[in-house]
């Protein structure tokens, strides 16, 4: 059964019919809608950063030692692995807007495996310090311990920032599923493609973050830790 883009048709009081523009075809409006959306996104992990900030100022040795401990290899590939998604991304699209329709698909399905990855190192990452004892409310974090009481602040906005990144990368492949189902339904087309183009966009801002959580938190040391042994200084 196929599925086609159909408008709405209103008639005046003379008979004349007008097609309606929806919000499929309103482009400017939808991307501004979007924009607005993202600005909270911003203002959200700005407030974060902005308390990175300020603690590390109190306690500048504190979030060195912590940032030293992080694994920058891990860390390090999933900043590649993003940037590498939010290229297919945004050449699904280009292909959506030249006609590939296949094309497209395509590249958003390398963008969710690539996105599935990302959450994948990201596990692999928080079981390493997990079994370190350090996680939210475990081991050296617990209330009471002696563990320093700026790392505890340094672990606590990384566990908060990098955990509510990765919910933002599950809704993103839970949209990216969604604007595949609307393809293959017919209601995003070369023609009328908002929903993608404003996919797009959200998934700019995933990995635009991440592109400032990874120096943030993994730079500012000097090394990283394979297997339980910390290299570098």
């Amino acid at each position: 059964m196929s599925h086609e883009y159909i408008p709405e048709i209103a008639t005046d009081r003379d008979g004349n019919e007008y097609e309606v523009q929806g919000w499929q075809d309103d482009f400017y409006g939808g991307k501004l809608g979007f924009w607005l959306f993202m600005f909270t996104e911003v203002m959200m992990f700005g407030a974060m950063f902005l308390a990175l900030t300020y603690y590390k100022t109190l306690h500048p040795e504190d979030f060195l030692a912590a940032s030293h401990h992080l694994n920058r290899l891990l860390g390090g590939t999933n900043t590649v692995i993003l940037l590498i998604s939010a290229l297919t991304m945004g050449l699904g699209l280009l292909k959506m807007r030249a006609g590939d329709v296949k094309g497209a698909k395509l590249m958003i399905w390398a963008t969710i495996i690539l996105a599935a990855l990302f959450l994948s190192i990201k596990g692999v990452e928080w079981r390493e310090e997990y079994e370190g004892g350090i996680f939210l409310n475990y081991g050296k974090l617990l209330p009471g311990s002696d563990f320093p009481f700026g790392e505890k602040i340094f672990y606590g906005l990384y566990f908060t920032m990098t955990g509510l990144h990765g919910v933002h990368i599950i809704i993103g492949i839970g949209l990216m599923l969604w604007l595949l189902k609307r393809i293959n339904a017919g209601k995003v087309t070369t023609d009328h493609h908002i929903f993608y183009w404003n996919i797009a966009l959200y998934w700019d801002i995933v990995h635009l973050i991440w592109v400032f959580v990874f120096p943030y938190f993994y730079m500012i040391g000097g090394g990283y830790v394979v297997g339980g042994a910390v290299h570098g200084h």
